[in-house]
C-alpha cells in the first residue's frame, strides 16, 4: 500500500498552528518570527515532507525547468558542455530537459515547441542553424534563449548568444603549422555548421595571405550540407583527406577533432605517415583526442565553461537582468599529431 505524502495540513496540525502560517514559514515569510519558520521547517523536515512541485510553479509562475537542445548524443563535444549546464541549474535548483536535433533545424524546432508546451522558463540551444528562418516564430514565445555557438549566420537581437572565438582559434592552428615550416596546408571544412565553418576557414585563409602564401586549388575541402551525424564527421575527415593529400599538402587544419581523427585513418590507409610526412591539427580537444595514435594537436574549446556560462546568462534573463553576448577565447593544445614539414616540401 502507497504511503500518503505529508501535506502542509498535517505539519499545521502537529504544530498546532494554522496551514496559512505553515504555508509562510515553508515559503521564508518574513510575515511569521524567525523562530516559528524555523521550528516549522525543522518539524516539516522531519516528517518527510516535500513540496509539490506542479502547484508551487503555478503559484510562482514558475515550472523550474529549462530546455537544452544539442546536436547529438553521440559526439564527445556535447558532454562537457552539457555537464556545465546542469552544475549551475541545479544549483539554482533548476531542473534540465534535454532534446536532441540531429543537426536539422525541423527536428530543433520540434524539440523546442515541445520544450514550450512544457512550460520551461528558458531554453538553451547549441548549434543551432533555425533561427535565421524561425526567429519570429521563436521570439512569439516568450521564452528567454540562449544559444551556443550559434550557427546561423546573422545576430538577431531576440536572442543572446555564448560562443568560442573559431577564428581565433584557427589562426592559432595556422601559426603553430606555418612555425613548424607547413606552406601547403589543406582546410577540412563542414558546410552543416555554416558560422563555425566560415570563421574557421576564413581564419584559415587570412593566415595564408598574411604568409604570402598563394592557395592552390584542393587544399580547401569540405563536407557536404546534408551531413548530420557525429559519425559523418569521421567518415567525411576521410574522405576530405584522400582528396586534399592528392593536392600534395603536408599538412591540414580541421574543424573539428572528427574531421581530424576520419584525416588520421586516411593517411594512415594510403600509406602518409603522421606527423613525419603529414601534420594534422583538430579543434575542439575531445576526450578522444589525447588517446588516439598519434595524439592530436587541437584546439581546445572550453566545453564546461560555455555551458556555465549558458546557464548563467539565461538566468540572468529570467530574472530581468541585461544581459551580453560573450566570446569566449580558445587555447591550442600541441601533442604528436604535428611536425616540421618534411624537407623538401613546397615553400
Amino acid at each position: 500500500m502507497m504511503r500518503r505524502s505529508v501535506s502542509i495540513q498535517d505539519i499545521a496540525q502537529a504544530a498546532g498552528v494554522s496551514h496559512a502560517t505553515v504555508s509562510r514559514a515553508l515559503r521564508d515569510s518574513p510575515l511569521i518570527s524567525s523562530e516559528m519558520r524555523a521550528s516549522i521547517q525543522r518539524l516539516a523536515q522531519e516528517m518527510g515532507y516535500t513540496p509539490n512541485a506542479v502547484a508551487q510553479s503555478l503559484k510562482e509562475q514558475r515550472s523550474n525547468t529549462i530546455g537544452l537542445v544539442v546536436t547529438s548524443i553521440a559526439d564527445p563535444f556535447y558532454g562537457r558542455m552539457v555537464r556545465g549546464v546542469d552544475e549551475v541549474a541545479r544549483q539554482a535548483g533548476m531542473d534540465v530537459f534535454l532534446g536532441v536535433s540531429y543537426n536539422d533545424a525541423q527536428q530543433e524546432l520540434s524539440v523546442i515547441e515541445s520544450f514550450y508546451r512544457r512550460r520551461v522558463d528558458g531554453i538553451i540551444t547549441a548549434s543551432s542553424g533555425l533561427l535565421n528562418r524561425h526567429s519570429a516564430q521563436l521570439a512569439r514565445m516568450g521564452v528567454p534563449i540562449v544559444i551556443i555557438n550559434r550557427q546561423s549566420e546573422d545576430r538577431l537581437a531576440e536572442f543572446r548568444n555564448v560562443e568560442v572565438d573559431s577564428y581565433g582559434g584557427a589562426r592559432e592552428a595556422m601559426a603553430h603549422l606555418l612555425a613548424l615550416g607547413h606552406r601547403a596546408i589543406a582546410y577540412l571544412g563542414a558546410t552543416n555548421r555554416p558560422a563555425s565553418n566560415q570563421q574557421r576557414r576564413q581564419g584559415y585563409l587570412d593566415a595564408l595571405r598574411a604568409a604570402g602564401i598563394a592557395i592552390q586549388e584542393g587544399w580547401i575541402q569540405e563536407a557536404p550540407p546534408e551531413r548530420r551525424s557525429y559519425s559523418d564527421d569521421v567518415t567525411d575527415g576521410q574522405e576530405l583527406m584522400a582528396r586534399a593529400l592528392q593536392a600534395g599538402i603536408t599538412a591540414a587544419f580541421c574543424f573539428n577533432d572528427m574531421h581530424a581523427i576520419g584525416a588520421l585513418l586516411a593517411c594512415r590507409a594510403l600509406g602518409f605517415d603522421v606527423p613525419r610526412q603529414v601534420s594534422i591539427v583538430g579543434f575542439d580537444d575531445v576526450e578522444v583526442a589525447r588517446y588516439v595514435t598519434p595524439a592530436l594537436t587541437t584546439v581546445h574549446q572550453p566545453k564546461l565553461q560555455l555551458g556555465q556560462l549558458a546557464i548563467k546568462m539565461l538566468l540572468d534573463l529570467m530574472e530581468g537582468r541585461p544581459v551580453e553576448d560573450k566570446v569566449v577565447p580558445t587555447r591550442l593544445v600541441v601533442r604528436c599529431s604535428t611536425a616540421r614539414a618534411p624537407s623538401g616540401s613546397v615553400h
